[in-house]
């Protein structure tokens, strides 16, 4: 007998509605797609640059939340400090907060007239706002707390045991993170790169309030979305038929390596 067949069947009905949560809508953009000139939407010059922005910010988004992401998750789990739990709170801040008002801080904080970039255009004429790099931080700013609470986690798991044997045995501190502590947690590293490439990929939000909607230069894929629901609507759905894609086949093929059973 299946194991479908033996599970009760009021858990069977109510996950089967809780999966229809995410496969109708995609039943729904499915349903509209323009096939017969699908080749010719995705390829047009305006999906082509966003894709292309959209890959290369994404990808540099996910970088840089694996080089400050990891340790700042190892401070967290590890490391005894007056206010580590405000500290916790306002780095996971990000995920529950209105993508606009992210936005809008970064703005406040890093525009010409902001707090820290004032100073720093004055200094270098380095100004983040409507740029690529703009789009670039809005995306590290959303995305990384997905890597930091996923590699704490992971971190607060293991048994120090191993740790503390490598270190007896004479392994420094950066030896024995390099050698015992990052190879324990590679599952749960590697997963919280893939969620917070996954994350920046489809950000919209912070993007478009701090880095704007200029074509060839910020304009993401999600971004080009949005402005073509309201021109085109054939060139939208063509649009996010290829995000959902992307996103999808990278989730799926890396899935059962990384997740695991």
């Amino acid at each position: 007998m299946s194991t479908l067949k033996r599970a009760p069947w009021p858990l069977v009905a109510l996950g089967g509605l809780g999966a229809a949560v995410f496969v109708v809508p995609l039943a729904g953009l499915a349903s509209k797609v323009p096939w017969g000139n699908l080749a010719e939407l995705v390829t047009s010059p305006v999906v082509v640059d966003a894709l292309k922005l959209s890959l290369i910010t994404s990808l540099s988004a996910a970088s840089i939340s694996l080089l400050l992401g990891v340790p700042l998750a190892w401070l967290l789990a590890r490391v005894e400090f007056p206010g580590r739990s405000v500290l916790r709170a306002v780095v996971t801040l990000p995920m529950v907060l209105p993508p606009v008002v992210g936005g809008a801080a970064l703005l406040f904080a890093l525009g010409r007239r902001g707090l820290v970039g004032a100073p720093i255009y004055e200094t270098t004429g380095l100004l983040l706002p409507f740029s690529g790099w703009g789009v670039v931080v809005a995306n590290v700013f959303v995305a990384m707390p997905f890597l930091v609470i996923t590699v704490e986690g992971a971190l607060s798991g293991i048994d120090p045991r191993y740790e503390a044997a490598a270190a007896s045995l004479g392994a420094s501190r950066l030896t024995v993170f390099r050698r015992i502590t990052v190879p324990m947690i590679a599952p749960s590293l590697r997963a919280g790169v893939v969620l917070a490439w996954a994350r920046a990929l489809g950000e919209f939000g912070a993007t478009i309030t701090f880095a704007g909607n200029l074509q060839g230069r910020t304009q993401t894929l999600p971004l080009a979305v949005f402005i073509a629901l309201e021109s085109d609507r054939d060139a939208a759905v063509a649009m996010s038929l290829v995000l959902v894609a992307v996103s999808l086949v990278v989730l799926v093929a890396l899935r059962d390596r990384w997740w695991g059973r």
